[in-house]
């Protein structure tokens, strides 16, 4: 049998440990890095060390359901003061580690480095690690959790890490250093089995400075995110050796590699049951680094993505045990089906096996928004998680881009139920519908247009998507076309013509714990709902003559209290400093309405032959041949 390493013990000089240590190691004593000549860690006691906790604690119930791995042993280096090790264990009803006083040893001090290989006992844990207490000064090093197979256990793999960027050098270029410098030039048995392909759908990088062995930049067409890794799966199955998975990573996130590490652990063990699956990495709040978001999304029976699981805050123990610990719900249980079937794994972090891209074929060719969701429902795909496993991402509320949430989100949705049967569970024009009057209802009739323009290309049938450039086109279109906000200065000014001091507001606009909260009785719903806020078949006097709502310009919130019966409202980006005042208009209202009704009897009249030319052209449209040619590779 042979040694097979799961997960390092990770004590990382980032500004994720500084800001939320507690996801490494939750001490009541410093934790100090290696500085000058020293290549430890500093556990600074006397003190308590735990090391149950999100990068730290291995998750032993995961492991045993995923992998090939039924024993496990924990690898140790210290050397200083005397200290005690103890094994800890969590399950679903842990909320502080629980210690395994059997397994108690006592580490006598020492100058020299004190090797130690530990069996960990499990059983029904959900997570086991290990604390320690020193009287003093203890360094650590080298220390991780492995397991022992045989070689027929241990898969091969080669996995080629793709990532599309776009002008975003930022980014884009510590990443690539960061993973040289802790992937490719250490000794890890991954180095020699991992390649970076960088594609560069902005043509901006040099190349030169950056291409080495292992690593390599691709300039492509700007065919955003889908055209970008559908490049990567090309270039991941042409390689020498051909990848065996690819992982798929935005390039705008903030990554440790050891998620990476822990990535390529995790495959080489894979097991039989979980061969053909997904591994979805977490997406962890850029700005509150101890949240994680999302691991797994799912396309509600509504239309609408939400993630599978409820937010968790991973240096609290008890979180992490419950995101480890969640099973997906039944397809049975009620009002859950949606969430069990149709859940997905998006691709800010995807590791896809390749013998599934080539039997599902490549994205469809829709630039931005929903190729990932489409692709992890077409494939069917069973989806892995685990603790440690993520990268850190700006929160959604940070990057409302309406050309994105209006109209690709409008048209790609119903290219993917068309094309690949996507999510049939869910009402994506009733879904269509209800944004189209919530942008009515906010008066903000430009992006109201955005969702009639997403629908009547959806309606031109799958040539409109095929031919090249078109796609980038028709989002940079719509990029220009959107509501335009003006700088704070501005709207200020234009604010105070209302007899709104902007400056006494804030709170309006930054709080958003009202924002779902609707007072409204039956009555008021009712007629706010048929008359669409006033604009149509509302009792006279119903609009407020000179009345100003103040909202978040954020197109998916509907803060109903602060809009209905007003005049005017007051939109504001808190994150760009932005804003728009927007007017009640009737004729305006008046001619999307006439505008929506001619798409629904298109759409009616043309419904079956649009589905079958989709359908027909899935084989093409995610065909290897149709990309090289789409993306103009020789």
């Amino acid at each position: 049998m042979s040694q097979h390493k799961l997960a390092n013990i990770l004590l990382e000089d980032s500004w994720q440990f500084y800001r939320a240590p507690a996801m490494y190691c939750n001490a009541d004593a410093p934790v100090i890095p290696p500085r000058g000549y020293q290549s430890a860690w500093t556990l600074a006691g006397p003190g308590t060390f735990d090391f149950t906790t999100f990068f730290n604690a291995l998750s032993t119930s995961k492991w045993l359901r995923y992998s090939n791995a039924r024993e496990f042993y924990l690898h140790l280096e210290l050397r200083g003061t005397a200290c005690t090790y103890v094994q800890t264990r969590a399950d679903t009803y842990t909320w502080t580690a629980e210690q395994l006083e059997n397994t108690r040893r006592d580490i006598p001090a020492n100058d020299a480095w004190t090797v130690l290989d530990i069996p960990l006992v499990h059983s029904n844990d959900v997570l086991v690690g290990f604390m320690l207490e020193t009287q003093g000064e203890v360094f650590i090093r080298n220390s991780f959790y492995y397991t022992k197979l045989h070689d027929e256990q241990i898969n091969t793999v080669e996995l080629a890490l793709c990532t599309t960027t776009f002008k975003n050098e930022d980014y884009i270029l510590p990443n690539i250093e960061l993973i040289k410098e802790r992937i490719i030039q250490t000794d890890e048995p991954i180095a020699q089995h991992f390649t970076l392909h960088v594609i560069d759908n902005g043509r901006t990088l040099d190349a030169r400075n950056i291409e080495q062995p292992h690593i390599h930049v691709h300039s492509n067409p700007n065919a955003g995110g889908a055209g970008g890794f559908a490049r990567g799966m090309i270039e991941a199955m042409e390689q020498e050796p051909k990848a065996t998975h690819v992982l798929l990573m935005d390039d705008d996130v903030n990554v440790s590699p050891e998620s990476i590490l822990r990535t390529f652990s995790l495959l080489s063990i894979v097991n039989d049951e979980y061969r053909d699956a997904f591994l979805s990495g977490a997406m962890m709040n850029l700005d509150i680094p101890n949240l994680r978001f999302e691991d797994v999304g799912f396309v509600a029976s509504e239309g609408k993505y939400f993630p599978v699981k409820l937010e968790a805050y991973v240096d609290v123990l008890h979180d992490c045990v419950v995101n480890e610990a969640y099973l997906a719900p039944s397809p049975d249980e009620p009002y859950k089906a949606d969430r069990a079937t149709q859940a997905y794994a998006a691709w800010w972090y995807c590791a896809i096996p390749m013998h599934v891209i080539e039997k599902n074929g490549m994205p469809l060719p829709v630039f931005v928004r929903t190729d990932d969701v489409e692709y992890s429902l077409r494939a069917r795909a069973k989806l892995m998680t685990m603790n440690g496993i993520c990268v850190w991402h700006s929160p959604f509320e940070k990057r409302y881009n309406a050309a994105v949430e209006r109209y690709q989100m409008t048209r790609n949705v119903l290219i993917g139920r068309f094309t690949t049967g996507m999510a049939p569970m869910s009402d994506f024009m009733g879904d269509m519908k209800r944004a189209f009057e919530l942008e009515l209802k906010k008066f903000n009739y430009t992006n109201a247009g955005l969702i009639l323009d997403g629908f009547e290309d959806f309606l031109k049938g799958p040539s409109f998507i095929a031919e090249p450039g078109a796609a980038e086109a028709a989002y940079l279109s719509h990029l220009k076309s959107a509501e335009q906000l003006v700088d704070f200065e501005e709207l200020r000014e234009q604010a105070l013509e209302l007899g709104v001091d902007l400056d006494q507001v804030s709170s309006l606009v930054f709080d958003d714990d009202d924002f779902d909260v609707d007072h409204r009785g039956f009555r008021n719903r009712l007629e706010d709902n048929m008359s669409i806020n006033g604009h149509k078949h509302a009792r006279s006097g119903y609009t407020e003559p000179g009345s100003v709502g103040i909202i978040n310009a954020s197109g998916w919130l509907y803060p109903v209290d602060r809009i209905r019966k007003k005049e005017y409202l007051i939109a504001i980006d808190p994150v760009s400093k932005k804003g728009i005042i927007r007017k009640i208009d009737r004729e305006k209202f008046k001619q999307l309405q006439d505008r929506f009704h001619r798409d629904m009897l298109e759409y009616r009249t043309n419904k079956d032959r649009l589905k079958k030319e989709y359908e027909a052209a899935r084989e093409t449209l995610t065909s290897v041949a149709f990309w090289k040619r789409y993306l103009g590779i020789e």
